[in-house]
Parts: structure tokens; sequence; C-alpha cells
């Protein structure tokens, strides 16, 4: 978990340090206070762009000296804890990421913290377009898989080098050929840790019981079974790429189609409040099967979580998030929606724009 956290020049925080509990963390306060920041910032913390996918200039405080810090020191529950931070100096867009001090990759977050996250915006995501969806796998993908992040950003590289190269209609250039080799590398893992994943949260989703509806997911797209396969889907796919000016096979193409188990209904074409419940009680199952493969707690940020739930299902979800013994920091206008949390919960009040912690 994360036991103590300091943004520096971040969005609206010029100098925010606090302590963080075990549980439950209620951050309440205004809009405008830095709730949501306060979520992002720890969403760095992973490999990634963050919960809002935001330019990393567009983080630094307006009126800072241009560059931003985020900080954190991870109770690992065995042995020293572990200072992790990232950020950016003024002028530059190049993130920087440390491990106790020395200079690493972001995808090596992966292997202390495994961060996922509900935002407002998610509301959307059944009926929102493919790529949103593919983001969401990828980050479910991710806490369970944390080599995961690396094939994926091999592989998005090698798509990039081979759009350039299709736009330059250069089909007779060898190097072509060894950009769709690393392609069927790394988008066979990619495409198969997606696939077990799906499989173990579908199994996971099947046996939950409780207030959120169950979910049934698939993955609409090719099953790569073998590097050889991929690549050679590319080589025959040049022609039609250069039509279309972009490389139209591959695992960038799937799709994660979710249902609504028990109607038997695609969740984009459930209500609005049924859409969020399958997705809390998707997140609810990959946390619970993260503790399980992995034998890790997830950080899990919710933003705004509770707004629109009635009293019971409120009740019910603090309920099951308690019962997970995972660090959750979950984010409010009103304080009062918290006030029945259970279990050893951590309050941050930001109204008046500082953290003000009371436990």
């Amino acid at each position: 978990m994360i036991s103590q956290l300091q943004l520096t020049d971040f969005r609206s925080h010029a100098a925010t340090r606090l302590a963080a509990g075990a549980g439950l963390i209620a951050v309440s306060g205004p809009n405008g206070a830095g709730k949501t920041n306060l979520l992002e910032a720890i969403s760095l913390l992973s490999p990634g762009r963050g919960l809002r996918r935001a330019a990393l200039g567009a983080m630094a405080r307006e009126g800072g000296a241009g560059g931003f810090a985020v900080a954190a020191r991870l109770d690992t529950g065995a042995g020293e804890p572990v200072e992790i931070g990232t950020g950016i100096d003024a002028g530059s867009a190049r993130r920087m990421v440390r491990i106790n001090g020395s200079p690493t990759s972001a995808a090596a977050l992966s292997e202390w913290l495994s961060v996922l996250w509900l935002t407002p915006a998610m509301d959307r995501l059944f009926t929102g377009p493919a790529a949103d969806r593919r983001r969401f796998l990828d980050r479910l993908t991710l806490a369970l898989f944390p080599g995961h992040g690396q094939a994926a950003t091999r592989y998005e590289a090698a798509m990039r080098e081979r759009n350039r190269l299709i736009a330059d209609d250069r089909t007779g250039d060898g190097w072509l050929g060894a950009v769709e080799i690393e392609m069927g590398t790394y988008g066979t893992a990619l495409a198969q840790q997606r696939a077990a994943a799906v499989q173990s949260l579908s199994a996971a989703l099947a046996g939950q019981d409780g207030p959120f509806p169950s979910a049934a997911l698939t993955i609409d797209g090719h099953a790569w079974g073998h590097a050889a396969e991929l690549t050679a889907a590319l080589a025959t796919s040049r022609r039609n790429d250069i039509r279309a000016g972009r490389t139209l096979v591959g695992p960038h193409r799937d799709d994660l189609i979710v249902r609504h188990a028990e109607k038997e209904q695609e969740a984009a074409r459930a209500s609005t409040g049924e859409q969020k419940a399958l997705l809390i009680g998707i997140v609810l199952a990959h946390a619970g099967l993260v503790m399980t493969q992995t034998e890790r707690r997830p950080v899990l940020l919710l933003d705004e979580v509770a707004a629109h739930l009635d009293e019971a299902r409120r009740a019910a979800l603090f309920g099951l998030l308690n019962g997970l013994g995972a660090q959750i920091w979950m984010t409010g206008t009103d304080a009062a929606l918290f006030r029945d949390m259970p279990g050893a919960a951590t309050h941050v009040d930001m109204t008046g724009g500082a953290p003000v912690v009371r436990v």
C-alpha cells in the first residue's frame, strides 16, 4: 500500500504531503478542490498515461516551475519500504521514473504497484470507442501480468514504424520485414496475455454473488496462436494496408465485449445505472483475482463512485471493498457519503484545498 504520498507542482497541488492508512480512504471536498488530481497523481505510479491520459506537460501546475513530481513510499508488508516516484523537469516532455533513487523505466513500476481506477468518464466505456475498452482491458491484464506493459509498448512502437514505412510505399524494404517480425513477437504476447486475463476474470465473475450484476467477457479479435502466424498475416496485408494508410490486422484491432450475464444483454444496451454496476462488479472481481494470482493487493482509485448509488447499494459496496483488504481511494463532494464506511477508514478533507487527514 501507499503509506506516504507527496505531490510537487502537480495540477492544483503546489506542495501536498499526506500519510495514508490501509483499507478505505475517503477524499471529500467541493468541486475544484483537487480530489481527482490526487487520484491522477497516484495513477501515474504505474505504467501508462494515468487516468486522464493527459500530456505530461499539462499536468504541471500553472504558475509553477514548469515540471512536476509525484513520489510515494510503499509499505510492501515485508522488509524495508520502497520509494517510487515519477515526473518531468521544466521544459522537458520526457517522463522520469525512480525506484529507491535509481532511474528506471515506467514499466518497472508494475513490479511494485498494481493500480486500477474507475472515473465518471468511464461510465461511457461500453458505448464508446473500442480503443477505450482495449485500454481498460490492458489495465486489467497489466495487474495480472506485469510484463504486459512492455509487450504493449514494444508492439505499438513497431506498428508506428511499420505505418511509416507503408506510407512511404517501402514494401520491398528489408526493414519492413524485420519490423513485422517484432510486431509478431510482441503482438502475440499481447493477445495471449489479454486472453488469459479474460479467461481468469470470467471465471471469477461467474462465481461472484452480491448486489452488483455479473458480467460475461469475451474478446472480439483473432486468437493469434504464435508469432509466425501474425508476422505472416502482416506481410499478406501489406497491399491493403498501403491503401488504408495504416495496419489493419493485429491485436490493436481487438475489442472487449461485455454482456449482462443474467439478462443475456450487451452492456451497451443496458441502462446507465446497470452499466455502472457492471463496471463496479468487474473491478471488484478483478481485485480479488489479482490478490489470488499475484499474492499482492492492488490499489483502487474510485472517483465519485458512490455519488449515484442508492443507500443500500452504497453500503454494500463499502462492505465489499472493506472485505478486499486492499487500499482503496474514493472521492466525493459530500463527506456524508462516507460516514458509514466500515473498518479503520481514513478520511481526507480537502474543503480548504490542502488535505486534512483523520482516521
